[in-house]
């Protein structure tokens, strides 16, 4: 039985409705991915679900025991309180008097319960919490707290934006609810804190509804995918990779659909404009279809033009591009980076990966010259010419119009293959209708000014680009598309991001900072340096006992320890995943298999899958680990 129903859910803000008629209902247990462009109205759908926002028409039915808990984009928290207050703060009127309660009996205990005005308070708030069940919930809050890794006490004010919406999200379990709504839950977090938020998410026992850009999380979590599009809702039963194929069906079906209305529409308005003798003849019911037909013209809403750039490409750099030989940074006498030596060769593209706070962005800056090391040396080649986009924004003037700060009031923009063009109709590839375009920047969204950076970033030519964080508020197809033209990018890329597959599909190789200061560099993207890390600390029984013969000194200067293992184990675990690989393929190839029920079709298709992307990142480890070797 659904958990939650809507029918004929109508909202609009404008002219065209951003909820056109939804019919949708969720299941218990459900883990549901809800996509769709920025702007299309999807944290709208998800406020209008937790009753934030009423809808114009149309019904929403719970179930008699539901209870609905939203995660905001962008969380509020109490600043002046510690973390228990907010926490508590979940459970309403109970919560603020178990908050009270608790900073009570921390004054009790400063006192000795010598003041009598906190002593008769304190004993007031403690009937009152025993009549309503106040203790149980006061464990609860404690148990949310200890399971999430927040200390009670620690005050709210000093938390950065990763943690801030892990409190948001101990601010909605709290409350124990039987629906869980996520609007872009990974933003501000880093790579273990999405996948600490995966686990959390995983093991929770209610149904979940998500908007996210990351496709890593929804690869891992969504269940089913639903998609706001031009106001109506669509759902495809399955995992994103599924939804991909069917999306690109449906938007083929679409087009061939509407070019047949198009056709006929065409055709009757030759026929109403024929001559007397065609008038003479004039079926008045063809003329009333005809009418028909031009009013649903009218109401097509046609599908959102596509972002479309080009990356200015600059004149090639010298072969090297940056080498930096043994930097060395503190702050505070806690070191950022110790003893760090890079080379950066023309056409790189390295990712670098860490904990927020880690140092990344600092990084960046040394590497720049943007600010000096403690100690080592940073030297940039010749003809460089670098384009920066950075995570906080802060290249964009609030102030100014989106059309002054991508043409400084002039009205056209060099393109990169030497021409020009409009500025507006320059902004249109960047989805900007001329409107928006003379809007200021501070009236943006988050999208919109990332769209705005790109929008500045590629009339810039460029052989190195540096991008920090450029994934966070992207709609898919934006991101993806950053994606594609990266990848084709012939210059030299640096770039940080928590973005696990926006890493893998465009560096070449990442900078891992271990902790400490020291960073690591490996071959590959996200995903080789987390299967290395896993082989390295998890390796099989049979390998651990096997001896460490003696190697040549020329080959133990290639390889250091962990490596010279995890080449040993390679080949044993290419030759399991190979048999497994030729077993499924035999099993998929038998006449009966798709008469199996869904679930169990999907989940081989799935395995099958999974195991080609392990071997393909097995063997690029083997060749690497070879290479070193000979």
């Amino acid at each position: 039985m659904p958990i939650l129903r809507t029918t004929d859910l109508t909202l609009a803000f404008g002219v065209a409705p951003l909820l056109d008629q939804v019919d949708f209902q969720l299941e218990a247990g459900e883990r549901v991915g809800l996509l769709g462009r920025n702007g299309e109205g999807k944290s709208t759908f998800l406020k209008v679900i937790a009753g934030k926002i009423p809808p114009d028409h149309g019904d929403i039915q719970k179930d008699a025991g539901a209870r609905i808990a939203l995660l905001a984009q962008e969380p509020i928290l109490p600043e002046g309180a510690t973390l228990f207050d907010a926490v508590a703060q979940g459970l309403g009127d109970i919560g603020t008097l178990l908050a009270r309660y608790h900073t009570l009996t921390a004054r009790v205990a400063e006192t000795s319960g010598e003041d009598a005005k906190v002593m008769a308070e304190f004993e007031t708030l403690g009937q009152q919490l025993e009549s309503v069940d106040g203790w149980s919930l006061e464990t609860r809050v404690n148990s949310v707290l200890s399971r999430m890794d927040l200390p009670p006490e620690q005050p709210v004010a000093n938390l950065s934006g990763g943690w801030r919406r892990r409190v948001a999200l101990a601010q909605a379990l709290v409350t124990e609810p039987t629906l869980l709504l996520l609007d872009e839950p990974t933003n501000h977090l880093d790579l273990a804190g999405i996948g600490w938020l995966e686990q959390q998410l995983l093991a929770f026992s209610g149904a979940l509804m998500f908007i996210t850009h990351d496709r890593a999380f929804l690869r891992r979590l969504a269940t089913r995918i639903i998609e706001l599009d031009r106001g109506h809702l669509t759902t495809y039963p399955g995992n994103y990779d599924t939804y991909l194929k069917r999306k690109a069906d449906a938007l083929e079906q679409e087009a061939r659909a509407n070019a047949l209305f198009d056709k006929k529409l065409a055709q009757e308005e030759v026929w109403i404009r024929q001559g007397i003798k065609a008038r003479r003849t004039r079926n008045e019911g063809r003329v009333r279809a005809l009418q028909q037909l031009r009013r649903e013209r009218a109401q097509r809403r046609s599908q959102q033009g596509s972002v479309s750039f080009k990356l200015a490409q600059g004149q090639s750099s010298g072969k090297k591009v940056i080498e930096a030989e043994h930097v060395q940074l503190a702050y505070d006498g806690r070191a950022i980076i110790k003893d760090f030596s890079l080379t950066l060769e023309r056409g790189d593209k390295v990712g670098l990966i860490g904990p927020n706070g880690a140092g990344k962005t600092t990084l960046l800056k040394l590497l720049l010259g943007q600010m000096p090391p403690d100690s080592g040396t940073v030297q940039h080649g010749t003809r460089l010419e670098i384009a920066y986009f950075d995570q906080l924004r802060e290249q964009l003037d609030p102030e100014r119009t989106v059309v002054d700060s991508v043409a400084d009031g002039r009205d056209t923009v060099d393109l990169p293959d030497g021409g020009s063009k409009h500025v507006m109709s320059y902004l249109a590839d960047f989805l900007f209708a001329p409107a928006r375009a003379r809007s200021p920047v501070k009236s943006l969204s988050g999208g919109e000014k990332a769209r705005l950076l790109l929008a500045r970033l590629f009339t810039q030519p460029a052989n190195v680009i540096v991008m920090d964080e450029p994934t966070n508020d992207l709609d898919l197809e934006t991101l993806e598309l950053l994606e594609e033209k990266l990848a084709e990018f012939s210059g030299t890329l640096l770039l940080v991001s928590h973005d696990r597959a926006f890493l893998d599909n465009v560096v070449t190789s990442v900078l891992v900072f271990e902790g400490g200061g020291f960073i690591s560099e490996w071959v590959g993207g996200y995903s080789d340096w987390a299967a290395g890390q896993q082989a390295a600390e998890t390796p099989t029984k049979a390998a651990s006992e096997k001896p460490i013969k003696a190697k040549p000194k020329a080959e133990k200067a290639k390889l250091n320890y962990k490596e010279n293992r995890l080449l040993a184990e390679l080949p044993k675990r290419i030759e399991a995943l190979e048999h497994e690989q030729i077993a499924l393929n035999e099993t998929i190839n038998q006449p009966d298999f798709y008469q199996q029920g869904h679930e169990q079709v999907q989940a081989t298709l799935n395995r099958l899958e999974q195991l080609n992307e392990e071997l393909e990142n097995i063997y690029q480890q083997w060749l690497t680990l070879e290479a070193k070797v000979n």
